[in-house]
């Protein structure tokens, strides 16, 4: 998933370097708190500056980083999951057993739970929300949902408080995945309706808040749940959460919500720009940072068609790109290279010793595959330029601005990197058309099944590959694999088969920074690197 932010970085390395010098200025810290505002009081508003609107309320439909800081805070998932030691923890359901091959599940729910609409929680909540998933949104409509649920065979309900969930092949996953937003647990109402409908807001979770208002691209305001008892046990208190409201407003322009945080109308601002950490500082608030679980920034190239379909011109990439070099050119201390094809912070990554740069390692690949520079420097093998076009749009402030560095550096050792800016509808329509040569962009999860959902064959595979037997072996196996040594062991292979093969040159880690005000405490991300507002509260009013 990528981090959804507006920003358009001016053209050129030289403004990437003004970019990464104010970067050095930025806070860093996962929660937003002051040793001296005392203990926790509840009541009070935070007013929260979105970069883009939400796409949709109903969080089985949410993909980007704007939406899911909203509908997170609406509904309640099975199962959570610790941000610091990667385990899950229970919260709708207080116990679970898996069967051996991974491929059946059984919750045992927690007593007492209520939907905002006053329903009760039950197990058929659990089967008809995943029935809707696969039959109803289908992929179409929840994607990840969707590929977290691959090879479902349905929910047994055993009694109003034990769901067993089914699937026709191992899926060890799926634990992981009962704790995201996509397979958060709506009210039957709310399920019964159409997947437009349940993007207006008119939904019911079990969550600490619900929705108040929705209004598509301007605003939503949540109201906090009176009686919510059954928090995870990740959440910091117990009870009901501290905050009345949290009114979300979109705000595209990165000025306009800088100004507005440090005069102290708007708490909290999305995406907030190291340029900007000076003047939040100087107004008393921070800024936030964390990086992203999944895969970091990258490259991944269509193997059938231009020069990316030799294997060995992907194999050169690798090498050519100076990956430190963009983090201290563009992004600054907050960020990190990518060292594999998975970030660092994913349950399972492993450093691949081959994420290096030497250029003249690339240039020796490259020659030998016989692309011999031409007079411009560019190679060329059989009549063929080694030139090739990235999709990319500008959901992440640095996409273009990395990516023009990232051109330099490929030139010098004889690649033409051409960049192909779209819109993010467009870049989504095309990459789902597997049109392209290469696309740029990254994929946030915690846990290493996303190399499955976007290398698998069975996945998004936007290489447009045919069958690689040892790696779709490894991703299988993993999916068969509970205990977490055995299953961080098949990760690592995965890692390596995914760089081995080219689909995945890796470039850098994304991290998210986020603006808060001097009053705005225990604001905290989540495993997955999106906000969690049930401990959020105000100080000094």
């Amino acid at each position: 998933m990528l981090l959804s932010s507006p920003y358009r970085i001016a053209a050129g390395i030289g403004a990437a370097a003004v970019l990464a010098t104010a970067l050095t200025a930025c806070g860093g810290g996962s929660s937003s708190s002051s040793a001296d505002a005392g203990p926790a009081q509840p009541g009070g508003t935070v007013r929260y500056g979105l970069s883009q609107a939400p796409t949709c309320a109903d969080p089985a439909q949410s993909g980007t980083n704007q939406t899911i800081y909203v509908a997170r805070q609406v509904v309640d998932s099975l199962t959570d999951q610790d941000p610091a030691t990667g385990e899950l923890k229970p919260w709708l359901a207080e116990s679970w057993e898996t069967d051996a091959d991974a491929s059946s599940f059984t919750f045992h729910l927690k007593e007492g739970v209520t939907f905002s609409d006053g329903t009760p929680f039950t197990a058929d909540s659990v089967k008809k929300n995943l029935d809707a998933i696969v039959n109803t949104l289908s992929g179409a409509k929840a994607p990840l949902g969707a590929s977290y649920l691959a090879g479902y065979t349905g929910t047994t309900v055993i009694d109003p408080l034990t769901a067993q969930v089914d699937f026709a092949a191992p899926n060890a996953q799926f634990l992981q995945a009962s704790s995201t937003p996509q397979l958060g647990i709506l009210s039957d109402a709310s399920v019964a309706r159409s997947a437009e409908e349940r993007c207006t807001g008119n939904i019911s979770g079990t969550g600490p808040f619900t929705y108040a208002d929705y209004q598509q691209d301007k605003s939503v305001t949540l109201a906090k749940r009176a009686g919510y008892n059954w928090g995870s046990d990740v959440f910091g208190h117990d009870g009901e959460a501290y905050l009345d409201t949290i009114e979300f407003s979109v705000v595209p322009e990165s000025g306009v919500r800088t100004g507005s945080l440090s005069s102290g109308q708007l708490d909290a601002i999305s995406d907030a720009l190291p340029q900007d950490a000076p003047q939040i500082e100087g107004a008393g608030g921070q800024v936030l940072t964390t990086s992203n679980p999944g895969t970091p920034f990258g490259f991944q190239p269509n193997v059938t068609r231009g020069p990316l379909v030799d294997p060995v011109v992907r194999s050169a990439l690798v090498p050519a790109i100076n990956r430190q070099e963009l983090v201290d050119t563009v992004l600054g201390p907050n960020f990190k290279p990518a060292t594999s094809t998975l970030a660092s912070r994913t349950p399972g990554y492993v450093s691949l010793p081959d994420v290096t740069y030497d250029p003249e390692k690339a240039k020796s690949i490259l020659d030998q595959a016989g692309w011999v520079p031409g007079a411009d420097g560019i190679r060329e093998k059989g009549g063929q330029k080694l030139s090739f076009p990235v999709l990319f749009s500008s959901v992440f402030a640095g996409n273009q601005a990395i990516l023009e560095l990232v051109q330099q550096q490929l030139k010098e050792v004889g690649v033409d990197l051409q960049l192909n800016l779209v819109s993010t509808p467009e870049a989504t329509a095309r990459q789902n058309a597997k049109d392209f040569d290469a696309t740029y962009y990254n994929s946030t999860r915690a846990d290493g099944d996303i190399l499955r959902t976007q290398f698998g064959l069975e996945g998004r595979n936007l290489n447009n590959r045919g069958p690689i037997p040892a790696l779709d072996d490894v991703l299988a196996k993993q999916l068969a694999t509970t205990d977490t040594t055995e299953r961080s062991a098949l990760v690592a292979d995965a890692q390596q088969q995914v760089l081995d093969n080219g689909l995945w040159i890796p470039t850098v880690e994304l991290s998210q920074a986020i603006g808060a005000g001097p009053n705005v405490q225990d604001l905290k991300f989540e495993a997955s690197a999106r906000l969690q507002f049930f401990d959020t509260w105000i100080s000094g009013r």
